[in-house]
């Protein structure tokens, strides 16, 4: 039986998706989409100016090993046909470009061309070719000058590749829409990609970050390094949103996502160290969590059992609730937590919905807060406090 991945591990239920995207038809007039055969030279040059936003922080999410980046390379060099490149041209600095689709491949690149004491990209020194075996263990910079291998050198500078540019974009739906409806292959796209691009800062970094070391959520995803689609900042994200603004959810995950950002962000420098004893609770309810239900945490209860895949929705109920020290320490017994969990998801049907349910529709997100927040009142006999979203 073949292992089940991160991403089969977790259910749908909860993620952003194309639902949450609404752009109109005037939209797609509006927006200026321009084909061009950038050669690798030009894209190289563009790369290295900045004008292509490739944050050398990504590399540690990296999803291509080596050897497929050679491939790349080896394909390149060919002259094979290979996929294109989209890239959005920023608003705020025209010239710039945010990536839309292509990051591996432009990383692939950027490395390969690294020069020796490169300290923000690595290079890559070409592994497992076939093709072109003589070129093992060589990168860009062992080419040139090369007389028996300069025509290598020559040959990759002056590849094209298909770029699509897309100017006059009129909002971020707009530029979210082309990047889910890219979402077809085999390593799936995630907005939170896009949302490190279009909403840089202090706060953004800070949970890119902590996401990376802590082992709270490396464990909940199954990972031992980051993820490459940023699953894992993505909960962090969406902690602090419902934290701080679960009553303002409308329904709309991706803008809920992006205005946490943006406000997280502007006030980062007043907010600082706030947001990081925060997000150090998010660690302990995390902690907490597993205490209680041990591997069946952040797991629904549905047909006499505990289901197998990480719920988005039971995350952030919990999470929510157990961030509060002060409902943790109200916490006597851990077995009447689990089983009161159990006992809803059991009998309150629209309960065990509230999981299941698009987070569009607020009934279902304040039906779950609402009763998981009333169960722990009754357990515990404390006034925990349930926000009101509706």
């Amino acid at each position: 039986m073949a292992q089940m991945t991160m991403f089969d591990e977790i259910e749908s239920v909860g993620q952003e998706n194309e639902d949450d995207v609404i752009v109109n038809l005037a939209d797609f007039q509006q927006a200026v989409i321009w084909g061009t055969d950038w050669t690798t030279d030009t894209i190289v040059n563009q790369l290295n100016k900045g004008n292509i936003d490739l944050d050398p922080k990504f590399q540690r999410r990296e999803a291509w090993t080596p050897p497929r980046k050679s491939r790349f390379i080896e394909s390149l060099i060919l002259g094979l046909p290979i996929p294109q490149i989209i890239l959005a041209e920023r608003k705020d600095k025209k010239g710039t470009y945010i990536v839309i689709d292509g990051k591996q491949r432009l990383i692939s690149i950027r490395q390969f061309f690294s020069k020796l004491h490169d300290e923000e990209f690595p290079r890559l020194k070409l592994t497992g070719l076939n093709s072109l075996s003589i070129l093992n263990q060589l990168s860009f910079i062992d080419l040139e000058g090369n007389p028996v291998l300069e025509d290598y050198a020559t040959a990759i500078e002056n590849q094209t590749i298909r770029t699509i540019v897309i100017r006059n974009w009129p909002n971020e739906e707009f530029l979210y829409n082309v990047f889910l409806r890219l979402n077809t292959g085999s390593l799936p796209l995630a907005p939170q990609e896009l949302r490190q691009a279009l909403h840089p800062g202090k706060f953004i970094d800070f949970a890119d970050e902590f996401s990376i070391q802590s082992n709270q959520i490396q464990k909940i995803l199954n990972i031992k390094k980051p993820d490459y689609r940023m699953r894992d900042v993505e909960l962090v994200i969406r902690y602090f949103a419902f934290k701080y603004y679960a009553e303002e959810y409308t329904g709309n995950l991706k803008n809920f996502f992006d205005t946490t950002v943006k406000k997280l962000n502007k006030s980062w420098k007043k907010r600082e160290n706030e947001i990081e004893n925060h997000a150090q609770d998010l660690n302990s309810a995390i902690d907490f969590t597993y205490a209680i239900w041990d591997k069946n945490a952040f797991r629904k209860w549905k047909d006499g059992k505990y289901q197998g895949r990480f719920n988005r929705a039971v995350f952030d109920i919990m999470v929510y609730y157990f961030s509060d020290h002060a409902v943790r320490s109200a916490v006597e017994d851990y077995t009447k937590i689990e089983s009161k969990f159990r006992d809803l998801c059991k009998d309150d049907v629209e309960f065990l919905n509230s999981f299941e349910t698009s987070t569009k529709n607020l009934q279902p997100t304040n039906k779950r807060y609402a009763t998981w927040g009333q169960a722990l009142r009754e357990v515990t006999n404390y006034d925990v406090i349930i926000p009101k979203i509706d």
